[in-house]
């Protein structure tokens, strides 16, 4: 099976791209080069925001599967639509589960849940792709839409109030003895996945033509508060009693207003999701990493080398500061209540 990965070097796709490799694909990834590919990849060199070279990438080339890890609104499918009709047997549009109705009205997220986010751009932008694809499948185009949720690895530790492009940065806070946030009171569910377990399920569905005009999402069965996601987090860095402050979202979103769409609109609500459909058209499919165990790999990638810890200065500031709006707003309460 010959498929192309658009992207392919992210922080999910890594590790589709090792298993996809491990499975015997013929697997090639289309990106602007700026970084060395996996061994065993073949390499189409292009930025595919230039059409012209993309399309001169892709001449000659057609493919059983193309999986596009970077396209965020309806004009990147528009594009993609161009460049790959008639060019592909599937093409496999990766959305996002904060496309499902926030916040939603029933505890089970199902495919079926409605597909509405008032709060994140990010997400009315993945819906609004979404519908843009469901619309050519209509017309004959072979698109397929997977979600993943919160997804993790190695180089990431998925906390819910942390700096993603440095996310060393709240396990730093905890080593040291610093407070770090945690928005609600922290019993909120919420579903984090590794990034080898969302592989399988990826990877199952490639090459199948019975996927079709259907939507997925993949994420673990494993469902953890945040409270136990933080705790489990600090024993794994070695923190036997790290100091969580418990902030409502509200008072964290009026000191950062950036947050807002992170919390109100995905991860500051319950989300449990219902694996019946990927299961059903994988069976192999499992999610086999625990959140313990994956989050113990995720601290040793991070210690094996010092220059990986780094720290967001920027963020520390910022929660030092709503750390102390909230511990004055305490003072304020306590003092016109009891004084």
């Amino acid at each position: 099976m010959k498929v192309l990965f658009i992207g392919g070097s992210g922080l999910i796709s890594t590790a589709s791209t090792r298993l996809a490799l491990d499975s015997g694909i013929e697997l090639w990834l289309l990106n602007r080069g700026r970084s060395a590919v996996p061994a065993g990849t073949h390499s189409l060199v292009a930025d595919i925001s230039d059409r012209a070279a993309t399309t001169a990438a892709l001449v000659l080339h057609e493919w059983d599967a193309v999986v596009q890890w970077i396209a965020f609104d309806p004009a990147a499918i528009e594009r993609d639509l161009e460049l790959f009709r008639g060019r592909t047997k599937q093409y496999i549009f990766i959305s996002s589960a904060s496309a499902y109705q926030k916040p939603a009205k029933n505890y089970l997220i199902t495919e079926s849940t409605p597909l509405e986010n008032p709060f994140w751009d990010y997400s009315r932008n993945k819906i609004a792709a979404e519908e843009r694809l469901l619309q050519a499948v209509g017309d004959g185009f072979p698109g397929v839409i997977v979600r993943p949720s919160l997804t993790y690895g190695d180089s990431q530790v998925p906390l819910i109030l942390n700096s993603w492009e440095k996310s060393w940065t709240a396990v730093h806070r905890m080593r040291r003895g610093l407070p770090v946030i945690v928005p609600g009171d922290g019993s909120s569910l919420w579903t984090i996945t590794h990034n080898s377990d969302f592989a399988k399920g990826l990877v199952g569905l490639l090459g199948r033509a019975d996927t079709i005009g259907e939507d997925f999402h993949i994420t673990s069965d494993e469902v953890l508060t945040w409270n136990d996601i933080y705790h489990l987090t600090a024993e794994a860095a070695g923190v036997s009693n790290p100091e969580l402050v418990h902030i409502a979202s509200d008072f964290i979103v009026s000191c950062l207003p950036g947050e807002a769409g992170s919390l109100y609109g995905d991860k500051g609500v319950s989300c449990v999701f219902d694996n019946a459909k990927i299961k059903k058209f994988v069976p192999e499919f499992a999610a086999t990493t625990s959140y313990a165990e994956g989050i113990k790999q995720t601290i040793a990638w991070f210690d094996a080398d010092p220059k990986r810890q780094q720290i967001d200065e920027v963020a520390n500031a910022n929660w030092d500061k709503v750390l102390a709006a909230y511990s004055c707003g305490q003072a304020t309460a306590r003092e016109a209540f009891h004084s």
